[in-house]
């Protein structure tokens, strides 16, 4: 499964897909690493800064005025493995830059990227590859191009705006300004590689592949490895100048079943690492292989759930998820902004929205939590704003949002957190999202809770939540109000002492301010999640880590089935049939 192409996306559905590994973090919250040393400032910069000095010169003067411009280019060097079944599907190494130029037309408060009413005004396309040699003029001839098409796109939007602005109705969120005033910041870290044999990575992903082939249960499996070094370039008329960059190690397993009734029945298992000492070795890849072996044989056999609404325990895992889609997405600023948004939280800053022994941060300057690597660690954000550290509910009480550079009443700047996949537009988006508790007990007894919630309800069973895919919320207004959370592997647990039952085909649901009100304790041991997120701006790495939780009330329901039937024939290498007789 490829995370970034398999999300469910549409303007008002946003999807999680963190197909992350287990890492339970045992250790307190790690402190963020100083700034890295003064480095060599890239000759792109320089031609960068020319040619926006020239450009604004221009068009700061014509009407409408151009009053802020930015180019960020961004250079990056990818290597990809992938096998399959025993054999390598592709290898393959690549570089290229991508430029992208943001001018913005008339001012701070209302400027080309105003939303009037139902639909947002566009503003260009894209942005343009260019080439990766340092050539200024070059570069400079690509730039000025680019520019010109985004000046003439945002002139024509700031026209269309001010004549909707006449005949449409405007809350009051959406009479904030259109872009926040920043100080500038000026940085140049040392840029970053990767040097990377493939040959090694290329027997890896045959062997790791061919051992799931010893399962006759798994019809399809595949693993990718990928490496990538990426560095960003990036001045605005304001004064920021920025240089750096990031590296990032992903291996990615991915196995594939069907259950006799034909629903797909799939496993994932990631390793995510930023230091090339720090790639898992054989030993653990096999033995993440074998548990998800174990695990998907089990739910090829396993019946299927009821729908039902009851007592749960969510492992750390899971939770972080749960937290992602139920509370992540409904703090990023600019759904509070926008009319077609449920704007969940925008009149709930100082209330309690959550039970007084959780408090959640999202804190994207976190390279670790514990001993894992965190994948919504960053610099800087892709407005040019420093990572921060942001307390969004304190005690239960909302405080704050993950704001970008599109202001709101009551939260003027940026927060450093306006993201995006190269080629979209930054809005608000999660990074770090930590939740801590007070309210602490081991996992042993969270479990212990769970039995006795069952009993008190009268419950036949409660449900351990223990593994799980991904997600996607409903934020727009209209649509309803809900979440929906994709477990991979689901107990029943018996208040009579039976072993729990392993089950499938279950999906929690349910709507994000009743669903928040029912947790009534944590476990004790953090877990992270890392994955992918996909919204308007993309697809993004994030991280998200929580604590175990019981929640009093959950209601889960059937899981979307295929209809196709498994194969008739086993695989080839467990038919017991061969030509010739029976073996």
């Amino acid at each position: 499964m490829t995370i970034s192409t398999r999300s469910r996306v549409n303007s008002l559905l946003f999807a999680l897909i963190l197909l992350g590994a287990t890492a339970t973090a045992t250790v307190p919250l790690a402190q963020a690493a100083p700034p890295d040393v003064q480095a060599k400032r890239s000759p792109l910069l320089a031609a960068l800064q020319t040619e926006l000095e020239r450009s604004l010169k221009t068009l700061g003067t014509l009407d409408p005025p151009a009053y802020y411009l930015s180019y960020t280019i961004t250079d990056t060097q990818r290597v990809n493995v992938s096998g399959s079944n025993g054999a390598l599907l592709s290898s393959d190494a690549a570089r290229n830059r991508w430029l992208e130029v943001s001018v913005r037309t008339g001012s701070y408060n209302l400027d080309n990227s105003h939303k009037v009413g139902e639909r947002q005004m566009q503003s260009g396309g894209p942005g343009t590859p260019v080439p990766i040699d340092d050539d200024a003029e070059v570069l400079r001839r690509a730039i000025w191009l680019e520019t010109d098409k985004q000046y003439r796109a945002a002139s024509e939007a700031l026209i269309k705006i001010k004549t909707g602005k006449e005949v449409k109705v405007e809350t009051a969120e959406g009479r904030a300004p259109d872009f926040s005033r920043e100080q500038p910041h000026n940085f140049i870290g040392p840029l970053t590689s990767i040097s990377v044999d493939r040959k090694p990575w290329e027997e890896k992903v045959r062997a790791y592949t061919k051992a799931f082939r010893e399962s006759p249960a798994i019809i399809n499996s595949i693993v990718t490895f990928t490496a990538q070094a990426q560095n960003a370039f990036q001045v605005t008329s304001e004064g920021t100048q920025l240089q750096f960059g990031q590296i990032r190690y992903r291996l990615e397993l991915f196995i594939q079943g069907k259950a006799p009734d034909g629903m797909d029945i799939d496993r994932y298992y990631n390793f995510d690492w930023v230091n090339p000492s720090e790639a898992p070795d054989d030993k653990a890849v096999y033995a993440a292989g074998a548990t998800m072996r174990k695990e998907l044989e089990g739910l090829v056999a396993a019946p299927i759930n009821d729908p039902i609404v009851g007592p749960a325990l969510l492992t750390g895992r899971a939770a972080a998820v749960f937290f992602h889609e139920v509370f992540g997405h409904r703090a990023e600023g600019h759904r509070q902004k926008d009319v077609t948004e449920g704007q969940t939280f925008s009149k709930k800053v100082g209330e309690q929205i959550l039970p007084s022994f959780l408090s959640i941060t999202d804190d994207t300057t976190l390279k670790k939590l514990g001993s894992q690597d965190l994948l919504g660690y960053y610099q800087y954000d892709d407005e040019g704003v420093p990572a921060q550290r942001v307390v969004l509910v304190d005690h239960g009480v909302l405080k704050n949002f993950e704001m970008s550079r599109s202001p709101l009443t009551g939260f003027p700047n940026s927060n450093g957190h306006g993201r995006r996949q190269l080629g979209a537009t930054p809005v608000s988006r999660q990074g770090n999202l930590i939740v801590t508790s007070s309210k602490m007990v081991t996992n042993a007894e969270l479990r212990v809770q769970l039995i006795e919630l069952i009993k008190a309800q009268g419950k036949p069973y409660g449900l351990l939540i223990d593994d799980i895919a991904g997600g996607f919320t409903f934020t727009g207004r209209g649509q309803p109000q809900a979440f929906q959370v994709l477990p991979l592997v689901v107990y029943k647990v018996f208040p009579d002492g039976r072993p729990d039952e392993l089950v499938r085909g279950v999906d929690i649901v349910g709507t994000p301010l009743a669903a928040l009100t029912k947790i009534v304790a944590t476990g004790d041991t953090p877990e992270v999640f890392n994955g992918y997120c996909g919204a308007e701006s993309g697809s993004v790495p994030v991280s998200a880590a929580s604590p175990a939780i019981l929640t009093s009330e959950l209601e889960v329901q059937k899981k979307e089935s295929s209809t196709d039937r498994p194969p008739i024939l086993p695989p080839p290498a467990h038919d017991t049939v061969k030509t010739g007789g029976q073996l």
